[in-house]
C-alpha cells in the first residue's frame, strides 16, 4: 500500500520549494539588475552630452564638438570640449539642474568646472534633493573664454535606491505568494486532520478512522472496515482524483479477489452516509477514477 504520509510530506516540501524559489527570484530581481543599470547609465551619459551641447550654444558656439563623456569613477563623469568657450554661472546651474531632472537615479550631485590649462576649479556648485542643502555661489560672474572640463559627481545612493525600491516593491508579491502557499498548507492540514490519531476533518464532517465513525452535525454513523479504508484514502488526498485501479488494489488486493462492481457499491454507500453535509461528495472523474470534493 502507498504510504500516504510520505506523499503528503512530499507535497509540503514541494510547497516549501516553491516559496524558496520565489524568494530567490525576488532577490535576483532586486540585486541582479545589470541590464537595467547599463541602460540607466547610458541614458545618463546622453544627458551629460546634452548639457555640454547647451552650454556651447549659450556661449555662442554652434559648430565645435562636445567630446565623448568620460566616466572617471564609479559615479563621476567628465564632459570635455573641443574648443574654448565662456559661460555664465547662473545659466550653467539652471541648465544642468534642468537636464539632470530627467535622470530618475539622480538626487544629489556636485559639479566642478575646471580650467584645463591650470587644472584649477573655475566654478563649482552642489545640488541636493533637499533644496536647503544646495550650494550655489557667485552665480552672476561671467567666466573668461578658456578650455574647460566639467566634472559631475553623483551621490552613489541613486542606483542603490532604485534596486532597494525594486526589492521593497517585490515584498508584497512575495508576501502574497507566501500567504497563498501557507493557506494551501493550512487547508490541507484542516482536511487531512491528525493522521496519527486517525481523526480527519472534511468540511463539517469528522471522520474517526480508528473507531470507524462519521460524525456529522453531532450525529454519529458507523462505517464498515471496507468503507473506512476507502474513505481514509480519499481523506488523505481531498480534491484530488484517485485512480480506480489504485482504489481496487489497495482495498481488495489482500483478499485475493478484486471485483469491479464492489468498488461502485461501496462508493455508493459512502455517498449516502456523507449526504447530511452538502459540501462534501464523492464524484466520478470519467475515464480516471473518483474524487472526494470538499468545499468550504
Amino acid at each position: 500500500m502507498v504510504d500516504s504520509r510520505n506523499m503528503l510530506s512530499g507535497k509540503n516540501k514541494y510547497l516549501f520549494g516553491l516559496m524558496l524559489i520565489a524568494f530567490i527570484s525576488m532577490i535576483g530581481v532586486a540585486f541582479s539588475m545589470d541590464e537595467s543599470d547599463d541602460f540607466n547609465i547610458a541614458r545618463r551619459e546622453i544627458l551629460l552630452r546634452r548639457i555640454g551641447h547647451e552650454l556651447l550654444l549659450q556661449s555662442g558656439d554652434s559648430t565645435s564638438r562636445v567630446l565623448p563623456v568620460k566616466k572617471v569613477a564609479a559615479n563621476e563623469y567628465q564632459i570635455s570640449f573641443e574648443n574654448r568657450f565662456t559661460f555664465q554661472p547662473t545659466l550653467v546651474v539652471n541648465t544642468i539642474s534642468h537636464v539632470l531632472a530627467n535622470d530618475p537615479l539622480t538626487s544629489d550631485y556636485v559639479v566642478n568646472i575646471l580650467n584645463r590649462g591650470t587644472n584649477s576649479v573655475a566654478y563649482g556648485f552642489a545640488v541636493s534633493k533637499n533644496k536647503k542643502d544646495d550650494i550655489v555661489p557667485c552665480k552672476g560672474r561671467r567666466q573668461p573664454r578658456e578650455y574647460y572640463v566639467i566634472n559631475v559627481k553623483f551621490k552613489p545612493a541613486g542606483i542603490i535606491k532604485a534596486k532597494t525600491g525594486y526589492f521593497l516593491g517585490s515584498l508584497p508579491l512575495l508576501a502574497f505568494i507566501g500567504f497563498i502557499l501557507s493557506r494551501s498548507v493550512k487547508a490541507r492540514k484542516a482536511l487531512t486532520g491528525d493522521q496519527h490519531t486517525g481523526v480527519f476533518t472534511l468540511g463539517a464532517v469528522t471522520f474517526d478512522a480508528t473507531n470507524r465513525k462519521l460524525i456529522i452535525n453531532g450525529k454519529s454513523t458507523d462505517l464498515t472496515g471496507t468503507e473506512m479504508r476507502l474513505l481514509r484514502i480519499f481523506a488523505l488526498s481531498p480534491n484530488q482524483t484517485i485512480d480506480r485501479a489504485r482504489l481496487q488494489k489497495e482495498i481488495w488486493e489482500d483478499e485475493g479477489v478484486i471485483v469491479g462492481r464492489s468498488l461502485d457499491m461501496f462508493i455508493s454507500k459512502l455517498r449516502k452516509k456523507l449526504e447530511p453535509d452538502p459540501n462534501i461528495n464523492i464524484v466520478v472523474v470519467r475515464g480516471k477514477g473518483y474524487k472526494l470534493e470538499v468545499n468550504g
